[in-house]
């Protein structure tokens, strides 16, 4: 699988990059014909960094005061934190950045000593991967119980422009991936056609079968 893999850099800054393979693949909600490899981007220093200030470009006028990171995203959420608060509407400001817990019922919840860093602030979703935006929806009505405010989303890849009425920036587009597809499973040609599941995929990585 791993010999089918392409290399796509940003169109704004080659410094980074993305691993693309085509195959069938199945998330927890979804198939889809490409495996998006953001293994770099969520793990390397210097590649985290370039993309944080990608991302901060997107919220110079937006006052953002928690980031929740999704999906793995807290590397690239720190350096977002410190990019956002150098400049623009956010210079000087000391950012939250925070990732839920998922409980026994697989429900995202915040324990006690984090709440205050949500109750009436203005909160950025930080989401590794958006494709359907399922995982953004359960989100935002996990923030809906805390009285946190959503005022932007940002994700490394999506295939989706809006949620929740806000839009999402992301540093890789649909348009940079022009033969990405999801499906619901019911619904899935690969599956209709006979083709095995690659590997099950999630925000870790994937798992060959």
């Amino acid at each position: 699988m791993e010999e089918r893999q392409q290399i796509i850099e940003s169109r704004s800054n080659s410094k980074i990059s993305i691993g693309v393979i085509p195959g069938h693949f199945a998330t927890n909600h979804s198939h889809v014909n490409h495996y998006v490899d953001m293994t770099s981007i969520k793990t390397s220093c210097k590649m985290a960094r370039e993309a944080a200030k990608d991302l901060a470009a997107s919220y110079s006028s937006t006052h953002i005061e928690t980031i929740i990171c999704l999906e793995g995203t807290e590397i690239l959420g720190a350096f977002l934190a410190e990019s956002l608060s150098s400049g623009g509407i956010n210079a000087g400001s000391d950012i939250s950045v925070i990732t839920p817990e998922l409980n026994a019922n697989n429900q995202m919840i915040f324990r006690d000593n984090n709440q205050k860093k949500i109750w009436n602030k203005n909160v950025l979703l930080l989401i590794s991967s958006a494709s359907t935006g399922k995982s953004i929806n359960r989100a935002v009505d996990c923030l809906q119980y805390y009285s946190g405010k959503l005022v932007a989303i940002g994700a490394i890849f999506s295939a989706i422009d809006e949620s929740n009425g806000i839009g999402v920036h992301s540093i890789f587009k649909g348009t940079d991936l022009p033969a990405y597809s999801t499906y619901l499973p019911a619904e899935c040609p690969m599956c209709k056609a006979g083709k095995k599941v690659d590997a099950l995929v999630n925000s870790f990585g994937y798992s060959k079968l």
